[in-house]
């Protein structure tokens, strides 16, 4: 049966440019291309077709696809982190950062976001605020594992693909009650998209009408910072 548009799947996959692997699903993978983190949760992820829980050149290439399909796709820097633009190369006298700049630092400007510094020449330093990938023409190996069906499943599935984390969660008569990591306050990425994750769970996924956040601490709990 052909995937379609707003279907959830289990997708494995591996991203290179230029031979090089960038971003991977398999643990193994990772420490063999010398790009393992040992915070991230490895294995398939799960994802909504066609809301671009991927790059859009993979995203694209799901739609119809059957379950076992496994294959490659290439993707042109449209349909992946967009063109280089030079304008997003910009300069900056050396006593705006806080601290000393070096190449490769990632900095955070106001107004512009985040950046790299490309180049520190006398009192001027050169930050370029184009995506890492910027430019570049992507090769993705996939392979589609599975089609999730269960409303529990694709709300994990969207929490971890959103978090980096997984989360206890129950659903009950359409009632879903997520349990909170203790400190998870103080998560940017659980911060940043919390309201993503609701939003999307209530558009996408029958069978749940109400989602409850708990958030709970034992004494012997760690309050991470």
């Amino acid at each position: 049966m052909a995937i379609n548009e707003g279907a959830f799947i289990k997708l494995n996959y591996t991203g290179s440019v230029n031979g090089n692997v960038f971003d991977t699903s398999f643990e193994e993978e990772a420490k063999t291309a010398g790009i393992h983190n040992a915070n991230k949760i490895y294995g398939p992820i799960t994802i909504c077709v066609g809301q671009k829980h991927v790059i859009l050149g993979l995203d694209e290439e799901l739609v119809g696809k059957e379950v076992g399909t496994e294959g490659d796709v290439t993707v042109l820097p449209g349909k992946a982190f967009g063109e280089r633009d030079p304008k997003s190369v910009q300069s900056f006298p050396k006593n705006k950062f806080a601290k000393k700049p070096v190449r490769g630092m990632t900095v955070k400007m106001e107004k512009l976001g985040e950046g790299t510094v490309v180049d520190v020449i006398g009192s001027r330093v050169l930050v370029d605020f184009n995506a890492p990938l910027a430019g570049q023409t992507l090769v993705y190996h996939y392979k589609i594992e599975e089609e999730a069906t269960d409303p529990l499943e694709k709300l994990k599935g969207l929490i971890r693909l959103y978090t980096g984390r997984e989360m206890e969660a129950t659903l009950d008569d359409g009632k879903a009650t997520v349990t909170l990591p203790a400190g998870i306050n103080y998560d940017r990425s659980w911060m940043l998209w919390r309201g993503q994750i609701l939003q999307e769970s209530f558009e996408f996924i029958e069978g749940i009408s109400e989602i409850v956040l708990v958030e709970s601490y034992k004494k012997s709990d760690k309050i991470e910072e």
